[in-house]
């Protein structure tokens, strides 16, 4: 009963969440307008802006994979014989 009521209590907080958004700028207004007036004026600032964007994106991202790689990597165990005992186990 406890986990019907949980996984209600957790579709419904995501279902709100999902509902009551509401879209935000993501830039500074200083940046804003630097990159309006740099678009209507036909330069590219926008694209480098979008880049430094997906850079800082992506390196967190990157630094976490790679992380876990070397820590896979390192702590993996080749050839492991695991010798069982054929009892039963009583945890009394």
């Amino acid at each position: 009963m406890k986990a019907l009521l949980r996984v209600t209590l957790i579709l419904l907080v995501f279902c709100l969440v999902m509902i009551a958004f509401e879209p935000v700028k993501a830039q500074c207004s200083q940046c804003a307008a630097q990159v309006a007036t740099n678009s209507k004026n036909g330069g590219s600032a926008a694209n480098g802006l979008n880049k430094g964007i997906y850079f800082l994106l992506v390196a967190p991202y990157l630094a976490v994979g790679i992380v876990g790689f070397v820590w896979y990597k390192k702590f993996r165990r080749k050839n492991v014989n695991l010798d069982m005992q054929n009892e039963k186990l009583h945890l009394n």
